[in-house]
């Protein structure tokens, strides 16, 4: 479990950790002392999506069923080719995006959803986001998921942060 004090869930009796129970889904929660509306931006604009996410989501547009190609490192010990095909799935303005990610090259293409969240706190955003769809009885998916969560809480939570720092 993650020991971020970011990384938390409010709960009833204030926050709690997140759990880490799920081996479908990875959940990550970080406070962003920025408005919803900014984070949004950062989230939904190709130019902003550009400073923090994969080479490609500069071809990203807010409109549901469009499809676009993001590129990364692959992963030979996770069967990732390095190439994600993405299509958004829904959205709402401001509170939420669902997009599904597939391995454009893997023999055995993982199929996945991200979905952010964003619920305002205080002056900024409570950003949530889920990953789903990692298949427990599977070696490989489990290898992506465990690298797929030290990079959601690190990487790119610090990239959207200091893309939203710089806005």
């Amino acid at each position: 479990m993650n020991s971020d004090p970011q990384d938390v869930n409010p709960g009833p009796q204030g926050p709690a950790p997140v759990a880490d129970d799920d081996l479908t889904t990875i959940r990550v929660a970080r406070f962003l002392p920025h408005p919803p509306a900014k984070v949004w931006r950062a989230l939904t604009e190709p130019g902003l999506l550009a400073q923090w996410q994969m080479p490609g989501s500069e071809d990203f547009r807010l409109e549901v069923g469009h499809r676009y190609t993001l590129t990364a490192v692959p992963r030979p010990n996770a069967n990732f080719s390095g190439t994600v095909d993405v299509r958004v799935l829904a959205y709402e303005p401001e509170r939420m995006l669902s997009v599904r990610w597939a391995d454009a090259n893997a023999p055995r293409s993982a199929d996945w959803t991200i979905t952010w969240r964003l619920e305002q706190e205080g002056r900024g955003t409570r950003l949530f986001l889920v990953h789903e769809g990692f298949d427990p009885d599977d070696p490989t998916q489990m290898m992506a998921r465990k690298i797929m969560d030290g990079g959601w809480r690190s990487h790119v939570m610090r990239s959207l942060g200091n893309a939203l720092d710089r806005m």
